[in-house]
């Protein structure tokens, strides 16, 4: 069995992650489906506000839209 070094996943991501499985009927298609619209609509979102946003409220800061 892994330990949690090897997967990189907390207990609370591996209850995460059950939930999103069972919230969609344990159909991993649908649950990956699911979350790609919502990333989808965060960036439009991140997008938006970048637009709206002045420089001088965040000090120079810009929305970087990959994990890094």
């Amino acid at each position: 069995m892994k330990t949690e070094r090897d997967t990189g996943q907390s207990d609370s991501d591996r209850r995460e992650i059950e939930a999103v499985l069972a919230y969609h009927h344990e159909d991993a298609q649908a649950a990956i489906g699911t979350l790609l619209g919502d990333i989808k609509h965060l960036r439009r979102q991140l997008a938006l506000a970048e637009g709206v946003m002045s420089k001088g409220m965040t000090r120079g800061w810009l929305p970087d839209y990959d994990r890094r």
